[in-house]
């Protein structure tokens, strides 16, 4: 099998373990992780994809990516620890119904 499947192959299976944990899953720290299972699942099709053309510009946007995903990452958890401290839950089903 050629490398570049084999990479698409473990993407399109991060991908599927993170869809799984954004459906199923409602604590709203898991969501975070699934969407960050998500987002490392592109970066690893660009780096791939990269890789194949010889060109850097993927790389450098895997670079932009990883940062703008640690800013996400760092403001979820703040939203999420003071919503932890209000309302003593991190259920997201929880949270739509405390609207109001």
């Amino acid at each position: 099998m050629s490398e570049l499947v084999e990479y698409i192959v473990v993407s399109l299976i991060l991908i599927s373990i993170g869809v799984y944990g954004i459906v199923v899953k409602r604590n709203a720290i898991r969501m975070i992780f699934s969407i960050e299972i998500i987002a490392n699942a592109a970066n690893l099709n660009l780096i791939a994809f990269s890789r194949s053309i010889n060109d850097a510009q993927g790389q450098v946007f895997v670079l932009f990516s990883i940062a703008i995903a640690a800013a996400e990452v760092a403001v979820g958890l703040g939203i999420i620890i003071i919503a932890y401290r209000l309302y003593k839950e991190i259920d997201v089903e929880e949270f739509k119904s405390m609207r109001g």
